[in-house]
């Protein structure tokens, strides 16, 4: 039986810990019950916003309308081989609890994705990604049911069009789908990538020899609590912004001005900036606005210092956006998904 409610705080349900209401809010707890509120009035009558973890949005206002809570469960098993293994999640499963139940069963593959908040239904969305390791390389497919017909779909690898932190699903599909499981393909074998950050260092603190995927995701784990705030004491959404890519031209213009520039080439010929190191160079660690920060550990994150409004946080980015432009010619884009 749905349960849908009026003039809900949205504050609970994402990890800045914004204040913001939702005129109407339902959780969605199993497909059948998304195909019932497809047919309600309040569905038909209102726009909509579908969320999971929370932590890739910020409130900047109330939403005048409904918000659905992806709350589907469940892990299964779909297909195993010698080598292989296809795990399927549904989507409203939390991600990190999701990584460590494949470490468990020693399914290797996200290990390097420990510890990023969220639930497995935005990870497609996202191609989320971290230490070498992006979604779509573990990526097999995804079930999915368009938000105004009802009708299933199954996406490939192929038709999601993974990008840089992009997929269809935040381009010409957002808002057409909502995603009720996703499926990964797994090896049995433990063949480790340890050689992106500081994966190799933190193994060598722990006096680790022979790393497992248990390993490596510990290590991942040190390595973020190090530097990033815990949603659950202070409010925040991980990385605010992209690392821009820019190009050759560009990147040596840069290099021959800011030799310490930190950079990655590209297969095409650019290469990817770190935007937290650029942020950074602008001395923005630790600004203020209103309640609202830079994190003084890494500049890639704003945080809810106290008890700030979403206008300020977005404010905030205003300003970073613009210093980082003036001292660098280089735009930043945001990661987040602006409310």
């Amino acid at each position: 039986m749905l349960n849908i409610k009026e003039n809900i705080s949205l504050k609970p349900f994402n990890t800045f810990g914004i204040e913001a209401k939702g005129t109407y809010f339902v959780e969605i707890n199993s497909p059948q019950d998304f195909l019932e509120l497809l047919i309600t009035d309040v569905y038909k009558n209102n726009s909509r916003l579908i969320i999971g973890g929370g932590s890739n949005i910020l409130f900047t206002q109330n939403f005048n309308g409904l918000v659905i809570k992806n709350n589907l469960k469940g892990i299964e098993l779909i297909n195993e081989t010698t080598d292989e293994v296809i795990v399927k999640a549904a989507a409203g499963e939390n991600w990190h609890e999701f990584v460590l139940w494949c470490i468990k069963n020693d399914f290797c593959g996200l290990e390097n994705l420990s510890l990023i908040p969220g639930c497995v239904g935005a990870s497609p969305m996202q191609n989320i990604g971290a230490y070498g390791i992006e979604i779509k390389d573990v990526f097999y497919e995804l079930e999915a049911i368009n938000t105004t017909s009802g009708e299933k779909k199954i996406f490939t690898k192929n038709e999601c069009e993974f990008g840089y932190r992009e997929s269809v699903f935040k381009t010409k599909y957002k808002n057409h789908f909502l995603i009720t499981s996703v499926s990964f393909k797994l090896s049995k074998h433990q063949t480790l990538n340890t050689t992106y950050g500081a994966i190799n260092t933190e193994l060598e603190a722990m006096n680790v020899v022979k790393p497992t995927i248990k390993d490596v995701s510990n290590a991942v784990i040190a390595i973020r609590k190090s530097k990033l705030p815990d949603p659950k004491v202070t409010g925040n959404a991980g990385s605010f912004f992209k690392n821009p890519e820019v190009s050759k031209e560009t990147f040596e213009r840069l290099k021959t001005t800011f030799d310490t520039l930190v950079s990655y080439p590209l297969v095409n010929g650019n290469y990817k900036l770190a935007a937290g190191w650029l942020i950074e160079q602008c001395g923005l660690k630790g600004v203020e606005n209103n309640g609202a920060a830079v994190h003084s550990k890494q500049a890639l994150v704003l945080i809810n210092k106290d008890n700030c409004t979403g206008s300020a946080v977005f404010e905030l980015s205003d300003y970073v956006l613009r210093k980082v432009f003036d001292k660098f010619g280089v735009t930043l884009e945001r990661e987040v998904n602006i409310i």
